[in-house]
């Protein structure tokens, strides 16, 4: 009935919809912050290619991530929103003091290449980009 719609894209507004796409095909399929592969349409067919569980693909779902966040003016365009995957978006967020999309590229990149972020932990050291 929906089509290829998930419920979030029922309630999300059409331009954080289409600047999501757009962030996502401009930036290969890749988190901004993590540069590891994501998936826009179903989880499944991501975690059979990348032998991962349904939970551990869930981490790699494509999200929107406001650069300017809403709630200090940012906006849902396209210079507003990059690709994130579902883990690097929530975990950014969820910091005492939200770094700017740059530090917390450099915070990401750090833990992962000590192996210590989960994004990185989950996939074979071949897909990391």
């Amino acid at each position: 009935m929906w089509g290829s719609l998930n419920f979030m894209e029922l309630v999300m507004p059409t331009t954080l919809i289409k600047s999501r796409q757009k962030a996502y095909q401009s930036q290969s399929g890749c988190c901004i912050y993590c540069f590891q592969p994501m998936w826009l349409k179903t989880s499944e067919v991501f975690a059979s290619k990348f032998k991962l569980t349904e939970r551990q693909a869930k981490f790699y779902q494509c999200t929107a991530e406001h650069l300017v966040p809403r709630q200090v003016g940012g906006r849902d365009n396209l210079n507003n929103i990059a690709a994130a995957c579902k883990y690097c978006n929530q975990h950014r967020h969820r910091l005492k003091s939200v770094l700017s999309p740059d530090k917390y590229q450099r915070y990401v990149q750090t833990k992962v290449n000590q192996k210590k972020w989960p994004t990185a932990k989950f996939l074979h050291t071949s897909y990391v980009i």
